[in-house]
């Protein structure tokens, strides 16, 4: 079932909140989905976004939370690439899968 972003111009979303139209994100699309998370996002937050949108346009697919918290080490520093750090701005669960919805990217694979 396929459902629409609220407070959009039918930007299209699948079950679990991920756009089904890669083209239809924008900054504003991801404050929105973070809103309905109860975030709101901050430079720290837009770094990450950013930086796996990059990992995306590299590799034409989402990371896991290991590959994207090395790709973290890798383009942002140490100090931004732990599980912990990632969880306390993105909240529980598993960090890559909430990144990638805010960063409008597809669910990432192996992920539950």
């Amino acid at each position: 079932m396929n459902a629409a972003l609220a407070g959009t111009n039918d930007v299209a979303v699948d079950d679990e909140g991920y756009l089904l139209h890669l083209s239809d994100w924008t900054p504003d699309i991801a404050v929105q989905l973070a809103a309905q998370q109860q975030l709101t996002l901050n430079e720290a937050h837009w770094d990450i976004i950013y930086a796996i949108r990059d990992f995306y346009r590299q590799y034409q697919r989402s990371p896991t939370t290991r590959v994207l918290l090395k790709y973290l080490a890798q383009q942002l520093g140490a100090d931004k690439a732990s599980s912990i750090y990632v969880m306390q701005l993105f909240g529980d669960g598993t960090p890559a899968k909430t990144v990638a919805r805010l960063a409008g990217l597809p669910k990432p694979t192996n992920c539950i």
